[in-house]
């Protein structure tokens, strides 16, 4: 491995002020350097301990004390386009059970696919054991792109989003909109990766018993609300049109028969705007049409610390493109940006958390060789 721990009192490598709306400043920490493709992270309950996935298939576990040490154990991965170790999710029973939750990309007859799985931690031992995969994404498909993927738990169950893996089929018969293929879908499934009996489309003939939604393109980010409790996600559009949605039982999202973004190669329309009556689901935030406004988010949060009173309830969601930390308000589903935060750093963000002790928000950079910082209050 080639990250660096900054041990000790984290370096400070920027201090930043925020609009006047605040009246707060923060300053930045850097906890860890050098990173090899970062992509999820999960703080282990009443520890302080954040466990975090690397792409290429490894799994490390930063404390403030002793730094970044490896976990063994990690699954085998397909490390290839936008494939390998994905996100990782903390169970609700880990006090008891040890269990943390896995995506992956792997491989399977037809091409690859994204697997769910999950392993109890040993941090004595520093590994995982007793890896199981719980839910395997069919069909498998011949495609680096579009893999998803996102865990979070809700209700005693898990919830987990696909991509569509980059189909250019914008078709009625495009995957997202196959109710036999769980590719651009989430899926509701138990912690055990049982089916349950109430989800939307079990005694549906042919359709994937697991989906809870579909007719999404690429989900990059899922969250619980705080007081609603309601799975919110994000996901990237074609060309701008990337959206933020509320995820609904049963619920068609669109993908791609509705969409505000345009066509990669020539800015063209493929499909009519999301509009009342179309019978899709139409997304409670999306950015315009076009490369340059695209905003391609990837990892969110509502922040619910005491660091930063201010953003009480407010929603942190990361940008790849224009590498910045949204801080956005939110009233009814409504969102508002207020700040940028990180904007001036030069980072693709490609996850955050909120520290469940201290309250100070953990952000995890995208790419080779990058940082894993810490917003602190200045």
């Amino acid at each position: 491995m080639t990250y660096r721990t900054v041990l000790g009192s984290a370096a400070t490598i920027m201090a930043l002020s925020l609009p006047a709306y605040s009246g707060q400043g923060y300053a930045v920490e850097t906890l860890v350097e050098g990173l090899d493709r970062p992509w999820g992270m999960a703080f282990l309950p009443d520890q302080g301990d954040l466990i975090m996935t690397l792409r290429g298939g490894e799994l490390v576990l930063w404390d403030a004390e002793s730094g970044l040490t490896p976990i063994s154990g990690a699954p085998d991965v397909v490390a290839q386009g936008q494939g390998g170790l994905l996100d990782i999710a903390v169970g609700p029973d880990f006090g008891e059970t040890g269990f943390v939750y896995m995506t992956w990309a792997g491989a399977l007859d037809g091409g690859t696919t994204t697997h769910v799985g999950r392993a109890r931690l040993d941090r004595d031992a520093a590994a995982v054991t007793d890896l199981e995969i719980l839910h395997v994404v069919r069909p498998a498909i011949n495609s680096g792109a579009h893999f998803g993927s996102r865990i979070v738990f809700q209700d005693g169950h898990l919830f987990a989003g696909f991509g569509d893996r980059g189909s250019k089929d914008f078709s009625e018969a495009h995957i997202s909109q196959d109710l036999g293929s769980e590719n651009g879908a989430v899926i509701r499934i138990t912690p055990e990766g049982n089916i349950p009996a109430d989800n939307p489309f079990v005694d549906h003939d042919g359709a994937a018993g697991a989906i809870w939604s579909y007719g999404h393109r690429n989900i990059q980010a899922m969250t619980i609300h705080p007081e609603t409790g309601a799975v919110w996600l994000a996901e990237h559009g074609e060309a701008g049109g990337d959206e933020v949605n509320i995820v609904e039982r049963a619920g068609n999202f669109g993908w791609p028969l509705a969409s505000f973004g345009v066509t990669y190669r020539g800015g063209n329309v493929f499909a009519p705007p999301h509009q009342e009556g179309d019978g899709f689901v139409a997304p409670v935030h999306h950015w315009p049409a076009g490369r340059e406004a695209h905003n391609p988010p990837s990892g969110m949060t509502f922040y619910t610390g005491d660091a930063f009173p201010d953003w009480q309830g407010h929603l942190l969601l990361g940008n790849l493109f224009h590498r910045y930390l949204g801080l956005y308000s939110e009233n009814d589903g409504q969102l508002t940006e207020l700040a940028r935060l990180l904007d001036g750093a030069d980072l693709r963000i490609r996850d955050v958390a909120v520290g469940p002790e201290d309250g100070f928000i953990y952000v995890l950079a995208d790419g080779e060789n990058v940082p894993l910082l810490r917003l602190v209050p200045e």
